[in-house]
This record gives structure tokens, C-alpha cells and sequence, in this order.
């Protein structure tokens, strides 16, 4: 039994984290929007609904399939300030699972954790290319929402209580989420007048009002009074990339994602290219067998991505030599069946958790799956006074010691572990899907597609099924096979703990042969799928009186 059921709809499909952003981007197409209008209306609802996981001052990648049958993928992440340097943390440890903390956790909270915005520029430039819509309609349900205001979610409380010793230091989000002290609880209105009225901006001027505009103006003002590093110069300056997806194969179909600085196209497919080695079907979903070598491919992946993944820009990512099937029958080989192992790269180094997704889709056949964050639950926790405006802590994202391929440089874009994946069989598509999670998001995406693929279960079956993530530390299990895979995993040399939840909710819409769209979103967040059928009289219909 699944949490939740499917949507099917022929018309349209919008599947958000939040019912209410699914709601928004309906809304574009009963309008007679697209795919596109949809998803950017999802997107700016859920920052005012989701305002923990998304907003202007973030950043994502859209994985867009036009009608043609072209990809497309626009790299909006975040950049470094041009003011950033490789040792501007002190670190803690040189080995996990701290290897990413810093003293004062300044790159995790605080003004010196925020990084260049590029969510903004993205949203509204991907609906200048393929939308149909004014932005000040796409942007209508947002302003509505955070003007009137909406019902707080159990999770929202709970993010908020979550995170509520930091969000108490700022003065803007504890007002906002800590009225009297205490976490907003379920049931209770939210309003957020001082975005409302920044929505209005953005709709009026577009990126504008944050690229050189009074918004940007305001956030390199905190920024220079709290010691963070963001400037004007840097808004102004910040550019998107136009970036040539991944493909691989998988037992006949297409897996296609982002290329670096994301780490989901490129690790996937090599995740997958090693599986294809192995009979996972014979193994059966959640066996021991079948989550060793789950857990074998993930520290594969992970000791790979260390090496040699990131901003492109920057640093040679040698994806034809992570992609050669040499490579992966040479990785095949070497993991043991019964043993677990440490693994080191495979290919030379180079030199040098929070987050939401939307999947839509339209009977055109343009489709749009695109995940989006200001990376941590609430950013770095600080927000620019007087416009509701919450900040990334992108910086997180970087390597914090020198002299690594995801080391800090000025102007380099943030890696991602972000998925927006379509899959393609017999050069169609099958299913489009994506998640948050941080690191765990692109690791979670795989074995979706393998619950598919390989285990043959529905798109509701594979979004909401249980998962596990290494790094090579531990191995994390979902606690509803915990039970049953721990002693035996124990046995073949993986440490493994149990988690209530790996990553976050999952939504994804699959396409059947007879035009039907299936959408579906899983129990670890507020995921709605919304379907759009049947549409207008038939041409000349009317009343006989």
C-alpha cells in the first residue's frame, strides 16, 4: 500500500511540493498556459508556501523537453561572490562525517554563508523562452497567497521547529515563524505582507528589480552590515549557463539529466552503466543482495564525485572516461557480492539538504521537471529586512578546504546533487521526476529509476518506496526496511543506521502510450499531483433555442 494515489489527466499535468503550488500552476493551464507557465507559477507559490526550501535569492536547474524533442537545461545555481576565497572558513575535521563544517558554522548560517543568487534571473528568463504567459499573470497566484495569506502545514511547524534556535537570531523570520516565541502551529494563517509587496516588484520589473534594481540594492546593504559578501556587482554580473544534458542507457531506455556543476546526470548514468552488470530483478527489491550493491555503486559514484565534479568552468570533468562502459565493467567487476568495500576514484582528480521540486507536463508534449533551493532548511536563516526576501547558504555547497576540484573560487558556480531526470523508451517520454535532499537527492533518483526499470513497480510504488544512501561512512536505511536488511548488511562489513527519512518528497509524472499522464508525489513532503482533463466545446457547439 502506497501513502498517497496517483493523478491522471490527458491534458495536463502539475505535480509541486505544496497542493497549493500545484494549485498555481493548474491555474496557467486551464488559463491555456503551457508546461512552462505552470512550473514558474508552482515556483513562485512555493516560495511563498515553502518558504524553508525556495525563493529569489536561490537557486536550481530546469530540465526542460520541448515539443521538438530538444533538451534543455538552465543552470540558474549560485555563484561565489567575487570577494570569496578557498580558506575563507576554518575547518573543523579533514574526514567525515564533519569534513564539511567550519568553526562558527559560518558557512552554513549568517551572512558569510550566502552566495550569488540565481533563482530569479532563471524563473523569469525560462518563461520569456518558452512560456506563453506575462510574468504578472504567472506571478498572480503568489502575490494572492502571500497577501492573504494560507494554512500552515504539520511540516512546515516542524521545519520551523526544526531549525527554531536559528531562525530566534533573526529578527525578520522570528516575528514571521516564531510568533511569541513559539513555532507557528498547523492550522494557523500565515501572511507574509512584505513579500507580497516584493512580488509586485519582480512582477512589474522582472529580474531587474533584484539584478541592479532596489531588491539587490537592499540585499548587498545587509549583506555589508552582517559581513556577508554578496554585492551589487555581483547581481549585476551574474550570468545563466546553457548547458547540453547528460544520456545514458539503461536495459533500453534513455536516462537523461544535468550536466556538471550538477552531479545528477553524469553519476547516474554511471551508477546505472555498473547495475547493468547485474541481474537486480533476480535480486528483488529490498534483499540484502540487492541493497549491497545499491550501497557498492553509491560510494562508487560518491569517491568519483569528489575527484572530478564540478563547475566546468573551472575544472576538466572527465565525463566521457566516468560514462566509458570499459569503465563501468571495470567497476562491475571489482565490487564483491558478499563484502563490502572502500573505494577510491576511478579516474584521475582534477585540479583546481534542502530543497523542492516541480514536475509538469502538457498535452504539446513539452515537459518541465526543475528543482530549486536555498539549499538548508530556511538558508543561512537570515532574511533582507522589509522584503520577506530569505537567503541561500549556497556556500555550504563548496568544498571549505583549499585546493580540491568543489574548492571556493570567485564566480564559480555551486555543485549540486539536484535530478531533474526524464527518462525516454523507444525515444519517447516515459518518466520525468525529481526530488530535494541535498546529497541524497541524485543517489534517491537512481534507484527510482531502478524500482521502475528493473523491479517493475508503479510510479506511486517507486516515488514512495524506502531508500538507503552511503557516502561510504554509514549506510543509511529507511526504517521501514531497516529491520529486515541491517543484520545481514552488518554481516557483509556496511555500518549501518536507521532513518525516518532519505531525502525528500518525490514527485514525478510518468507517460502512458494512449496520451494519459500519470503524476504522483510521495509521503515526505506536502506533494500534490494535479491533472487537467477533458477542455473547450467542440468547435461551432451551441444552445438550440
Amino acid at each position: 500500500m502506497t501513502d498517497k494515489h496517483p493523478a491522471l489527466g490527458d491534458r495536463g499535468m502539475v505535480v509541486a511540493n505544496h497542493p497549493l503550488a500545484s494549485a498555481a500552476g493548474a491555474q496557467m493551464l486551464l488559463a491555456g498556459g503551457n508546461a512552462v507557465d505552470a512550473a514558474i507559477a508552482a515556483l513562485f507559490a512555493l516560495s511563498v508556501v515553502e518558504p524553508m526550501m525556495v525563493g529569489p535569492l536561490g537557486g536550481g536547474l530546469a530540465h526542460i523537453r520541448l515539443p521538438s524533442g530538444e533538451h534543455v537545461v538552465i543552470d540558474g545555481l549560485s555563484t561565489a561572490p567575487a570577494a570569496a576565497r578557498p580558506d575563507m572558513y576554518r575547518t573543523v575535521s579533514d574526514t567525515l562525517p564533519d569534513y564539511q563544517e567550519t568553526e562558527g558554522r559560518e558557512n552554513h548560517r549568517g551572512a558569510r554563508a550566502v552566495a550569488t543568487p540565481g533563482a530569479l534571473l532563471a524563473w523569469c528568463t525560462t518563461l520569456e523562452r518558452h512560456g506563453t504567459m506575462p510574468l504578472d499573470d504567472v506571478m498572480a497566484p503568489a502575490i494572492q497567497l502571500a497577501g492573504r495569506g494560507f494554512t500552515t502545514t504539520p511540516y512546515l511547524t516542524t521545519c520551523i521547529t526544526d531549525t527554531a534556535a536559528d531562525l530566534a537570531r533573526d529578527p525578520e523570520l522570528a516575528a514571521l515563524f516564531l510568533p511569541g516565541g513559539a513555532p507557528l502551529q498547523p492550522g494557523s494563517r500565515l501572511r507574509r505582507p512584505d513579500y507580497a509587496e516584493t512580488l509586485r516588484l519582480i512582477a512589474a520589473r522582472g529580474p531587474a528589480a533584484l539584478h541592479g534594481g532596489p531588491l539587490g540594492a537592499a540585499l548587498a546593504a545587509h549583506m555589508a552590515s552582517e559581513g556577508g559578501l554578496v554585492t551589487e556587482a555581483d547581481l549585476t554580473a551574474y550570468t545563466l549557463r546553457d548547458r547540453a544534458p547528460i544520456q545514458g542507457r539503461y536495459r533500453g531506455h534513455d536516462i537523461i539529466g544535468p550536466p556538471p556543476p550538477a552531479s545528477s546526470g553524469v553519476h547516474i548514468a554511471q551508477m546505472l552503466a555498473v547495475l547493468e552488470h547485474f541481474d537486480l530483478r533476480a535480486a528483488g527489491f529490498g534483499t540484502p543482495a540487492s541493497a549491497h550493491l545499491l550501497a557498492e555503486v553509491l560510494k562508487i559514484a560518491f569517491a568519483d564525485r569528489s575527484a572530478a565534479t564540478a563547475d566546468p568552468d573551472f575544472i576538466r570533468v572527465p565525463i566521457e572516461a566516468l560514462l566509458d562502459p570499459a569503465y563501468a565493467a571495470a567497476r562491475a567487476a571489482a565490487i564483491d557480492p558478499a563484502h563490502a568495500q572502500s573505494w577510491s576514484p576511478g579516474i584521475p582528480g582534477s585540479e583546481g539538504a534542502c530543497t523542492t521540486h516541480v514536475t509538469t507536463a502538457d498535452h504539446t508534449g513539452l515537459v518541465v521537471t526543475t528543482t530549486q533551493t536555498i539549499n538548508a532548511l530556511f538558508g543561512a536563516r537570515i532574511a533582507v529586512p522589509g522584503t520577506g526576501l530569505i537567503c541561500n547558504n549556497y556556500m555550504f555547497n563548496f568544498d571549505p578546504h583549499p585546493g580540491h576540484a568543489l574548492s571556493i573560487a570567485p564566480g564559480k558556480r555551486v555543485f549540486t546533487s539536484m535530478a531533474p531526470m526524464i527518462v525516454l523508451k523507444d525515444g519517447r517520454p516515459w518518466v520525468a521526476i525529481g526530488l530535494p535532499g541535498a546529497l541524497r537527492i541524485f543517489p534517491s533518483a537512481m534507484q527510482a529509476i531502478v524500482n521502475l526499470i528493473d523491479h517493475g513497480m508503479t510510479l506511486q510504488q517507486a516515488v514512495e518506496a524506502p531508500r538507503l544512501f552511503t557516502q561510504g561512512h554509514t549506510l543509511e536505511i529507511e526504517e521501514a526496511l531497516y529491520p529486515t536488511l541491517a543484520p545481514a548488511l552488518e554481516a557483509m562489513g556496511h555500518r549501518c543506521v536507521p532513518s525516518p527519512r532519505i531525502a525528500g518528497g518525490m514527485n514525478a509524472i510518468r507517460f502512458h502510450d494512449d496520451g494519459t499522464l500519470e503524476g504522483a508525489a510521495c509521503w515526505r513532503a506536502d506533494g500534490t499531483p494535479v491533472a487537467v482533463a477533458g477542455g473547450l466545446a467542440r468547435k461551432g457547439v451551441g444552445f438550440v433555442v
